[in-house]
């Protein structure tokens, strides 16, 4: 498979200190070794505009530039039908010359690599037929919700300007099993990545993994699940998950971090997918504080009545 144009990946807390051949080596998966090396002495790969070596190692908030690359097992590049780019077309929140906001669904990866041929960038691309559409930040796959897309170059430098500055406020909202113990609470632990023997991406809690640092509030509650919202005030891999799951309150539809307990609430909920949601942004741009909004989808209303029908028995 074959990566179609350049990416330029926004370097969070997980990935600092990293070097970068093994960045690579990761993000990657399927380009032969060789091949990445000589990226990095051709200056193919660069770091905030400038030629790097195999050994720089990665700061937060550095802007990588991934170039197009075919992988060992080359095979047809999936192209997006046209349900697919009037559904995204369909799911945008905001746009102007330079910024686009869109509702990421659930289940559509942001772009693709790692075995997935198609993501929400691809799709977009080829339905714009644009000159330069970047993504600025990820969601998880299963994850959906509010993501900026940059349409210039000079907009995905202030974008990560602001994200770097920590001047960009994420929320999101959850559904979780049981009955969260206070209406606010910060879950301050450590989180550390790692890679399951059957090579899944997993996180867990550990005193030397990297400070995170997540806000939860109550905003429903019944005897088995609460509603939740939360703020980041860090970006690791699956922090919200991995926190609201180490406080004893897994997200519904979870498939990585669940108990029996909450397996058995997803179960109550019927829900077909992980019951998280990036439902805003807010930042300052254009010289005005902007706050853009993706409605919680109806499946959170949906399991929640369900849930609430069963604790009414």
């Amino acid at each position: 498979m074959s990566s179609q144009s350049v990416r330029h990946v926004l370097i969070d807390g997980e990935d600092a200190g990293q070097r970068i051949d093994n960045f690579l080596l990761r993000e990657l998966k399927g380009v032969p070794k060789g091949r990445i090396y000589r990226m990095l002495r051709r200056g193919e790969v660069r770091i905030n505009g400038g030629r790097i070596g195999p050994r720089q190692r990665l700061a937060a908030g550095d802007s990588v530039r991934i170039p197009p690359v075919r992988t060992a097992h080359p095979s047809a590049p999936a192209a997006p039908g046209k349900a697919l780019i009037d559904r995204l077309e369909g799911r945008i929140l905001f746009e102007d010359d330079g910024l686009l906001v869109i509702d990421k669904p659930s289940g559509l990866a942001v772009h693709g690599g790692s075995g997935i041929q198609l993501g929400l960038i691809e799709a977009l691309r080829v339905g714009r037929n644009e000159r330069f559409l970047e993504l600025a930040h990820r969601l998880d796959r299963d994850t959906s919700g509010c993501l900026m897309i940059a349409k210039s170059r000079a907009t995905l430098a202030e974008l990560h300007r602001l994200l770097r500055a920590q001047r960009v406020r994420k929320s999101y909202q959850l559904l979780v099993s049981g009955r969260w113990p206070r209406r606010r609470t910060v879950v301050e632990r450590p989180l550390h990545r790692f890679v399951t023997a059957a090579g899944e991406r997993r996180v867990r809690v550990d005193a030397q993994g990297k400070p995170a640092r997540t806000t939860f509030n109550v905003l429903r509650e019944c005897v088995t699940a609460s509603w939740l919202s939360a703020r980041l005030h860090s970006g690791r891999t699956h922090q919200i998950r991995v926190h609201a799951a180490s406080s004893g309150h897994p997200v519904l539809g979870e498939d990585k971090y669940e108990t029996a307990a909450s397996e058995q609430c997803s179960k109550t909920a019927s829900v077909n997918r992980l019951c998280l949601h990036a439902v805003r942004l807010s930042f300052e741009w254009n010289g005005a504080q902007q706050r853009f909004e993706a409605p919680v989808p109806p499946a959170f209303d949906e399991a929640w009545s369900r849930l609430s029908a069963q604790t009414a028995r």
